[in-house]
């Protein structure tokens, strides 16, 4: 039978170095975890901006020739009026053609 003693539970110097030395080994690779997780969050969130930076330009650039659209507007909705007399003007005729 194995007998245990109290000297044979008590963490000598050595012990405490080696648990030191463990310790101090797994905080610095939980913190080289953390921080390689950190710069790859931040490389992906510096691509995003980067890509919408680009969408933004590009935005500019198509909207920077807008002359044309107040014109535009005013020539559709031309179109849309006479199109409405030519409706009202061809149901005068068909009603009085009808009767």
């Amino acid at each position: 039978m194995v007998r245990i003693t109290a000297s044979a539970l008590t963490p000598t110097p050595d012990d405490m170095w080696r648990g030191a030395i463990i310790g101090g080994f797994v905080i610095v690779l939980a913190v080289a975890a953390l921080l390689t997780i950190l710069v790859i969050f931040v490389h992906r969130i510096h691509k995003r901006v980067v890509m919408v930076r680009d969408t933004l330009r590009a935005a500019a650039a198509n909207t920077a020739d807008t002359a044309l659209i107040e014109e535009t507007a005013k020539r559709v909705d031309a179109v849309l009026a006479e199109g409405l007399q030519h409706h009202l003007f061809l149901g005068r005729v068909l009603d009085k053609v009808r009767s």
